[in-house]
């Protein structure tokens, strides 16, 4: 018996997607089995990941939801038929699963903003810098741990990078930028390479200067990465066990405008240049 494909973010979500479109229209899982043709254990896995989903079954769901969103619906059948397992598998065995789902939330996105306060954008981190924020994961990895992350993380880069770049926006704390990570000699490379990534047209960095004092989700670091309708939009935030993806549009929306209201607080990306320049060229 061949083995059960992975259960990856994207095919988690959908099965979410599809288990909250049928809540929304105030059906049970018996009552839209039976209008289904189908079982309500069959339809469980489903809603589960566990088992697959055609497009055919998709819209039929739809129909019997009598949800009207064609974008949205064709949205669930693009992420059912995209069945290719992308690079980030290849470190299933070696990373935790988390990393792995951010990885390729952050591939299929059609645009990615973030916040930090005391950590450096994973997505516009050296290899060098990257190595040693990994080198201080509790519990202590070993030497070939630090480097399975390190390399994870720099091919997470590469939506940045190609003929067609995912759009980037990023709000970094004052904080961040002058936290010696490795040293003086890496940390001002690490700084060289946010000036330089800050001149391509698709990337924005914002830095929040000391001098604002408190402002609202300082503590907190968020990434929002866009799906392909704003119903597959995801906030991820990092915790001390792992990253954590939020999707209830509740949430969403809180981010969002969470955001909206970090980079309000920030300079504006010339000015953060200048500050990025000034904070490197002191060290």
């Amino acid at each position: 018996m061949s083995a059960r494909p992975p259960l990856t973010a994207r095919r988690l979500r959908l099965a979410a997607e599809l288990r909250k479109m049928r809540e929304r229209a105030g059906m049970t899982a018996t009552e839209a089995a039976r209008t289904l043709g189908t079982s309500q254990g069959q339809l469980s896995n489903v809603e589960s990941g566990r088992f697959g989903v055609s497009p055919e079954r998709i819209r039929a769901l739809a129909r019997i939801y009598s949800c009207p969103d064609q974008a949205f619906i064709e949205a669930l059948v693009t992420m059912a038929t995209d069945r290719t397992l992308g690079w980030w598998e290849s470190y299933r065995e070696v990373l935790p699963s988390g990393l792995l789902d951010l990885a390729e939330l952050e591939h299929h996105a059609i645009a990615v903003r973030t916040a930090y306060t005391a950590h450096m954008p994973g997505l516009l981190q050296t290899a060098d810098h990257a190595r040693e924020i990994f080198r201080h994961v509790i519990p202590a990895p070993t030497a070939p741990e630090v480097e399975h992350r390190v390399s994870h993380r720099v091919k997470r880069q590469g939506i940045l990078y190609g003929d067609a770049p995912t759009a980037y926006r990023t709000t970094v704390h004052e904080a961040a930028l002058r936290m010696r990570v490795g040293g003086r000699d890496v940390s001002r490379a690490q700084l060289q390479h946010l000036l330089d990534m800050s001149e391509r047209d698709h990337i924005t960095i914002r830095v929040i200067p000391y001098d604002v004092g408190a402002f609202p989700g300082s503590g907190q670091s968020i990434n929002y990465l866009y799906g392909s309708v704003p119903q597959l939009d995801t906030a991820q935030l990092d915790q001390f066990h792992g990253p954590v993806l939020l999707d209830a549009e509740s949430l969403l929306d809180k981010y969002r405008n969470l955001l909206d209201i970090v980079e309000a607080t920030a300079l504006t990306p010339g000015k953060s240049r200048d500050l990025i320049h000034s904070i490197a060229q002191n060290l």
